[in-house]
This record gives structure tokens, sequence and C-alpha cells, in this order.
């Protein structure tokens, strides 16, 4: 009965594309799909976890894995349990997300039984795209062998300030070069792609020049930001392979006088990086309970502002103190508040939810028998 309904479901969603005035009675559903969420600090599931109520009620798109969600006794067979349950759930599969960059930044650590997963610099430095390829298929085959379909990676951000906190200091860049970061990024997506695993390009518009860490606090790199951290963006999309784009939250007065960090910038989202680089997959908002949003702006303030940028999923990662958790129920709250009460068009939800779907569809979780195929996946690891 679960698998007619969600078929059902999916159909009319899909069906949706072609209409210009979405049935009122789908809003919810279209909302839900822009919450990307994290889904808290429990590693051994228990489906009376509140995230799986909000999975079936419909009011997640995706949601995102952190080490925590991984510190099992036997870390594999329960990674896969997780990652089945979430989808038994979800009347839409989810977007299941991960950020493995690798070097600092795994979560699929070798102390878990994973193998090694090298920096973006390290393959910068080696300068040989058979390594690159060789690692970015590594990582792409154990992703999608365990039914997580889009990792935020690669990172294009380039290394314009080796001293940078948050990229250059822990070699989250490929290089000071932007064609070899280009050319590194390229082979990057081209594996994951071929495996259906999403990659996530970040930190647009640039993070490789600033002087500090937007996960404590407010960034500005109106001095030190550069055109040439565009020039990655501009050559990937291009070659048509890219599906989904990360905000930065960074302050750039020079390409928008707001002072607004470029997730809340409709200049820097749709100005730039919708109207003038030409793209239209699916852009996903770094964490928004990183510092440099959660100190400056109230929580509604920080969801309409994204929202009117032109961010499609806010991603509410959850990877804090648990008084500081947000529920993916409070920000659709907060979403359909500002729909209802008309700051916020159903116009512009459809077209964030019109994106997403397409993204769902072209990677085989709109399939009628996605769930049973990821079950089948999923058994190497019982």
């Amino acid at each position: 009965m679960r698998k007619n309904v969600s078929l059902l479901l999916l159909l009319l969603a899909l069906s949706g594309f072609a209409r210009t005035d979405p049935p009122k009675d789908t809003i919810d559903i279209m909302i839900g799909q822009m919450i990307m969420i994290g889904i808290g600090d429990f590693d051994l599931v228990d489906e009376s976890e509140g995230i799986f109520k909000e999975i079936k009620n419909g009011k997640v798109g995706g949601v995102v894995l952190y080490e925590k969600n991984i510190l099992f006794e036997s870390p594999k067979p329960e990674l896969a349990l997780l990652v089945e349950t979430l989808q038994k759930n979800a009347t839409i599969p989810l977007f299941v997300s991960i950020d493995e960059e690798g070097g600092r930044v795994t979560r699929m650590k070798t102390r878990y039984g994973f193998p090694k997963n090298v920096s973006a610099q390290y393959l910068g430095d080696m300068n040989n795209l058979d390594s690159t390829r060789f690692y970015a298929n590594q990582t792409a085959s154990i992703l999608s062998s365990f039914g997580i379909n889009m990792n935020y990676a690669p990172v294009v951000d380039v290394n314009l300030n080796p001293r940078n906190p948050v990229i250059g200091r822990i070699e989250r860049s490929f290089s000071s070069d932007y064609n070899e970061v280009i050319n590194q990024a390229d082979v990057v997506i081209k594996e994951h792609n071929k495996r259906g695993v999403i990659p996530v390009l970040k930190h647009f518009p640039g993070h490789g020049s600033s002087r500090s860490d937007t996960h404590l606090g407010l960034t500005d790199v109106t001095q030190t930001w550069q055109i040439e951290e565009m020039y990655p963006y501009s050559a990937l999309i291009d070659s048509g392979a890219v599906k989904a784009i990360m905000t930065a939250h960074i302050v750039n007065q020079s390409l928008d006088a707001t002072k607004n960090p470029a997730t809340l910038s409709k200049r820097i989202v749709t100005g730039m990086l919708r109207d003038f680089l030409g793209f239209d997959g699916v852009i996903i908002s770094d964490d928004m309970q990183m510092g440099a949003i959660n100190n400056e702006y109230g929580l509604r303030e920080a969801i309409r502002l994204s929202i009117e940028a032109g961010v499609d999923m806010l991603m509410f990662a959850n990877n804090v103190k648990d008084y500081n958790m947000v529920s993916a129920s409070t920000v659709h709250a907060i979403i359909k508040d500002l729909l209802f009460e008309g700051i916020i068009t159903r116009d512009r939800i459809y077209q964030s939810y019109k994106r997403i779907m397409k993204l769902k569809a072209e990677t085989g979780l709109c399939d009628a028998d996605y769930y049973r195929s990821l079950k089948n996946k999923l058994r190497a690891y019982n």
C-alpha cells in the first residue's frame, strides 16, 4: 500500500512540472521538499525519533549525515539500516547527503573501516588527474553503496589566501590556480555523476580569499575577493555536468552593497548565479545555523531572505547543542506563514520545488522501484 501511495504522489508531483498554477493541496509537499535537515545526535536507529515522523509527514526533502550518526559498534550495517529506515519513511525519496570532501573534512573515517580519503590540496599538489579519478571514484562508489546520493563536494574555492582558517589552512582547496581547480573538480564531478551521487559545488561565489570562518561569525571578503573566484563556477556550469551548488555565508559589498551574506543576497544568488552564469539547477544554502547567519539574523528573517534570494533548499544541519536544534516542522511552519502572509509567493515555492523534483527524477529517486532497489543494494551490509 505504501508504494502505491508513494507512486501516486510522485506522479502528481512530476505531472505538476507543466502547470503554471500548482494545485493548492500540494503546498505542504512543496515546502517540505525545500528543507534539508540534520537528523540529530542519534546513531542507532530508533523510529520513535521525531525526524522519522517529520519525514513521514512530508516535511523533509533531504537529510544531512555527520560522523555522530556513524559512531556505531558495527558502523557499516548500522549505517545501511539508517539510510534504509530514512527512505522507508519517506513518501518522496530523500536526498541523503554528507560532507565527504576528503582530508580533514570526512565523516566516514578509517577507524570505522572506511578507506583513506585524501584532501583536495593533496590532489592539487600531486596534479595527476588519474589519482584524482581514483579517489573520486572510491568516494562516490562507497557513498552509492550505502544509498547516500548527495555529497557536498568538490570545493571549488580558489586558494587565494593559504592562511584562510576554514579553506586554505585545512587543505580544502585544490589550488591557487583557478584552471587547476577547474580541471580537478571536473574529474570529481564526473565520477560522482557516473555513480548516481550528486556532487554539490561550494561555496558560491567564493570563500578562498576569506580571513575568517563563517562557522563562527560574520566574514567580509569585500577587500580580498577576486573575480577569478567565479571562474570555476562559470566553466563547470557551462560543462553541463553541475546540478547543485551551495552558497557561502560570506559578505561581499562589491557584489551586494546591502551587506547581506551571499546566501541571503538576491543580487548574488539570483542576479549572478542564476541570471549571469545561467545556472538552473538546485541551489542549497550552507548550514543556516552557522555563526555568520545565526548570530546576525533571526530564524524567520534568515529563512525569508534566503528564499527571496533564490535558494531552493535551506539547510539546518543540527550539528549544534540540543537546545539550539531546529526541527523541520519549525522551518516548514515559518515558510508556510510567510506564504500565507503574502511575503513569499506560491510561484516562488513552486520554482524551487520543480528544480528539486527534476533533480530527484534525474538521479533515479523518482523511479517506481527505487526503494526496492535500495534495499537490495544495502543487503550487502546485513
